[in-house]
């Protein structure tokens, strides 16, 4: 049985001009929540605080807070309207808090687990991402078919990250050290110059 919680978010995502290009409950039940809900399995193989990465209308963090009602998820959000949107959305959930501001202006090591799904390209978003992570979390990334693991490998390597490894369509990589001096690089750059 659905949640209502967040079919009403759906709803109200759906309602809100600029969040998404979907248009149908159904299409928007399928690829922002249930898309959402097979990444909470492997979220809670790793313990701590959970931070959804630019996490625009609120997926994956709002559907994972329903899934894992015992644990605390940040929704990080640097765009101020979206904020707003998630300020209100995040007030059906007690374990739902905002945050408005940009990965690179974070302090590191301080998540358990942090989640990203449609950031970037994968290699940028997991140096948004894994930064944020204290050693022994893990960055969970919904990423492509075509995803390069080897790529992606090469570019936790610098970050303190392990291996990564695909699951169901997610990039796992956990932290393994703390976060290298000059990480997170200035707000811009992972963009500009990808690490490989």
């Amino acid at each position: 049985m659905r949640d209502p919680r967040l079919e009403r978010w759906l709803q109200d995502v759906l309602d809100t001009p600029g969040l998404t290009g979907i248009a149908d409950l159904e299409a928007a039940w399928a690829m922002l929540a249930e898309d959402a809900l097979r990444g909470a399995e492997v979220v809670a193989d790793f313990e701590g605080a959970i931070v959804d990465v630019g996490s625009g209308g609120g997926s994956p963090g709002i559907p994972l807070a329903v899934a894992l009602p015992d644990r605390e998820i940040t929704l990080l959000e640097a765009n101020a309207r979206k904020a707003r949107f998630l300020a209100h959305a995040a007030s059906g959930f007690s374990n739902v808090k905002v945050l408005r501001g940009r990965a690179e202006e974070q302090e590191p090591d301080r998540f358990g687990v942090a989640v990203a799904k449609a950031l970037a390209p994968p290699p940028v978003a997991l140096e948004w991402c894994l930064p944020l992570v204290r050693p022994g979390g893990a960055a969970v990334l919904w990423v492509g078919p075509a995803i390069d693991i080897e790529r992606l490998s090469r570019v936790a390597e610098q970050l303190a990250g392990g291996r990564a490894a695909e699951r169901s369509g997610l990039a796992v990589v956990p932290k393994i050290g703390p976060t290298p001096p000059g990480f997170p690089r200035r707000v811009g750059v992972a963009r500009k110059r990808p690490l490989a």
